[in-house]
């Protein structure tokens, strides 16, 4: 088998079809390879030859680079994935270089390697397709375009231009690709794509690459030009203060793109080649390919679903507060063209609440993201109310209201008398228990929980919380309605904060236990934005607010006294009570809290604090190591107890759920990719000189003893 088809027409034109064995999309897999390399030497032999054309048989152009492959490829590997890299980039260079029309017909989609094969061509043309997508999305993975697509994209857009396709993964569509010349000329079917590449191919009998063309001048510049020179000079350490350092894609493609400017095209390759072989054999890149790749796919495809329950799709969703949450989810629904009752105490909070969804829909109206009917269509789907007889046949209720059981309690016996048979009956709460939560429904087997995150429009992952009782049926059910409206499911087994709450709790703590400590705040942040976290616990509590955190941790000293426990008093909460009670500094919202929130300027962090701080010597490193460690051990522990069921829910849950540093690939991907031994001998360091939240759970050291990764 082939995953080229070699066909050659009455016009002497080679038609190259993709079309790799066994795969709904095309890969740059071992397959394709050799079909390329078999491919190379034919099209070399021929001696009447037009054109050739690259198209596919796939409902796609082409997928990128085999990331099951890729994400085998080890240090002691690199010469051999070097060579075999360059020996691909060599045919797609002779191929580019026989003299004669090369087309690339894109019946859809080409990213990564896909668009890199459509960039070796000199002439591409695409189906008018709004769902088509192109670019080169490697970085989002740790890695960075190795089939020629810097080299290319440089020399055909410049490196300004380029790089936010590069350095950002940005992908776009046909009308942008045509914008920027990418793709020149559109058909609106397969058969008008092939007779308009066969067309060009006749009109151009000679053809070339624009920048194969001796005294082409890339535009914009090449890094002699005084221009380019100046934002040279400092766009490395715009990008190092953008990544902090943990990211080695995109300073690696900004190298080997301005490297690549000052050579020749074949030399520009290899250095690429280079950068990408470092990148493909580093840990970053696999941790990355683990969770973004593997990981959510994994979960798309039902990974934590019950797999002998038929697939189901709510028709009617009630939502109860129309809140920031309330309004937020109702808004996900509408979006998705379901239909959504958004029920308040009053009409006036439950309009405000749909006010909510207006002003998200007229944003994009205005950027020509939606049309004016699009959106009154979406707005018509959402009935604000003040009655609960309006839920009257929702075979969905999500109960969004303030964090207290007994109200909790009060509004889902209101509402679940309105379900509809076999209908779920669903709390989105951060922290209260999913089993207390359903002791007030009249049927616990279809109760379960759907925490949101906010702000719910932008963030995609949903923690599914099953109470003690929940039935595999609404499991089910609720996974596949997080699906249906484009979300990203994890679940997790019921306790106190379950795991995101949990775990974002032992972040912002550290945070404040460091404070406490005598470290600078200055110092406590810029070390969480070194480890990755997109903001530091000092500015994500006021966020989130010092009254609610203290709320939380009343709540769940009350739980456990009631169960003839004690929670022991820690320095956080001298912290917390100072901030709140002593100097009136709530948070955000209440425009003072270790920020200062001036009116017309950038918040910066509040003088007061220096009433904490102390000579210290703890390193950068500790606390950076403090930060990842405290979250990761915690979600080893939510693993052991058995609160996570599956590492993969661990992985992508601390990514999209708590923000934990993307580079690791999760919580618990970090303690593998740490080194199983010296993640323990690590963690027992931290324990002796700062406390036994450091301690390994059992899990990690009988790993530690297996030499084996938590999996």
């Amino acid at each position: 088998m082939s995953a080229i088809q070699y066909e050659k027409n009455a016009d002497n034109i080679v038609i190259l079809t993709l079309d790799s064995t066994g795969q709904s999309a095309n890969t740059m897999n071992a397959e394709f390879r050799d079909s390329l390399d078999e491919v190379t030497q034919k099209l070399k032999a021929e001696t009447e030859l037009s054109g050739v054309i690259f198209r596919s048989a796939k409902k796609t152009f082409f997928a990128g680079g085999d990331l099951d492959e890729l994400i085998q490829v080890q240090p002691e590997h690199a010469t051999d994935f070097f060579n075999m890299v360059e020996k691909l980039k060599g045919h797609l260079r002779t191929i580019e270089m026989l003299g004669i029309p090369v087309v690339a017909a894109l019946n859809g989609t080409a990213l990564g390697g896909g668009w890199e094969i459509a960039l070796s061509c000199h002439h591409r043309i695409a189906i008018n397709d709004s769902k088509s997508k192109f670019g080169l999305p490697e970085v989002t993975l740790g890695l960075l375009p190795g089939g020629g697509g810097i080299v290319r994209m440089v020399r055909l857009l410049g490196l300004q231009n380029a790089f936010p396709f590069l350095m950002e993964g940005k992908q776009f569509g046909v009308d942008k690709a045509k914008s920027l010349g990418l793709i020149h000329d559109t058909a609106e079917n397969e058969q008008e794509l092939l007779d308009k590449a066969i067309a060009w191919i006749k009109a151009n009998p000679k053809s070339q690459q624009p920048f194969d063309v001796k005294g082409y001048k890339i535009p914009g510049g090449d890094p002699k030009t005084p221009a380019v020179a100046q934002v040279l000079a400092i766009a490395p350490a715009i990008l190092k203060d953008k990544t902090k350092g943990c990211y080695p894609a995109p300073e690696a493609i900004m190298a080997a793109a301005v490297e690549g400017t000052q050579v020749d095209v074949d030399t520009a390759l290899r250095i690429e080649s280079r950068y990408f072989t470092q990148l493909t054999t580093g840990q970053i890149s696999k941790n990355m390919i683990g969770t973004f790749w593997h990981g959510l796919n994994a979960i798309k495809s039902g990974a934590s679903r019950p797999a002998d329950v038929a697939k189901w799709q709510a028709t009617k969703v009630g939502v109860l507060g129309a809140g920031m949450m309330g309004a937020g989810i109702a808004y996900s629904t509408a979006i998705k063209g379901i239909p959504v009752v958004l029920k308040d105490v009053s009409v006036e909070n439950a309009e405000k609440g749909k006010a909510y969804s207006q002003k998200l829909l007229d944003k994009r109206v205005s950027q020509g993201r939606m049309t004016a009917e699009k959106r009154d269509q979406v707005l018509s789907l959402i009935r604000a109310t003040a009655s609960a007889q309006d839920l009257q046949g929702c075979d969905l209720i999500i109960e969004a209201v303030f964090e207290n059981q007994e109200l909790k309690a009060k509004v889902t016996q209101e509402a679940e008398q309105y379900l509809a048979p076999n209908g779920v009956m669903a709390s989105n709460t951060s922290t209260l228990p999913i089993t207390g939560l359903a002791q007030a429904s009249k049927d616990d087997k279809a109760f379960i929980g759907l925490h949101f995150f906010s702000p719910v429009d932008k963030m995609q992952l949903v923690e599914i919380i099953k109470g003690k009782n929940t039935s595999a049926e609404t499991l089910a059910k609720a996974y596949d309605f997080v699906q249906q409206i484009g979300k990203t499911p994890i679940v997790v087994n019921d306790s106190r904060g379950f795991f995101t709450s949990r775990v974002f709790g032992t972040f912002i703590q550290e945070g404040m236990r460091l404070l406490a400590e005598g470290v600078h705040p200055a110092r406590i942040e810029m070390a969480a934005l070194k480890a990755g976290m997109p903001v530091g616990p000092l500015a994500i509590q006021d966020e989130v607010s010092l009254t609610l955190t203290e709320h939380v941790a009343s709540e769940a000293r009350k739980a456990l006294q009631a169960e003839g426990k004690e929670l022991p008093k820690t320095p956080v909460d001298e912290v917390i009570h100072t901030m709140i009670h002593e100097l009136n500094r709530k948070g955000k919202a209440a425009g003072a809290g270790f920020y200062d929130y001036p009116e017309n300027g950038k918040k910066h962090l509040w003088e007061g604090l220096n009433r904490w701080q102390k000579d210290h010597d703890i390193s950068e490193q500790d606390i950076i190591d403090r930060i990842l460690f405290v979250q990761a051990l915690d979600t080893l522990r939510c693993y052991e107890e058995g609160v996570l069921e599956s590492v993969i829910d661990a992985n992508v849950g601390s990514i999209f759920g708590i923000g934990y540093a993307p580079w690791t690939g999760g919580a618990i991907q970090f303690l593998n990719q740490y080194g199983i031994e010296k993640a323990e001998k690590r963690s027992e360091e931290l324990a002796t000189k700062y406390g036994e939240r450091f301690t390994p759970p059992a899990l990690l050291k009988t790993k530690a003893e297996q030499k084996q990764n938590i999996q």
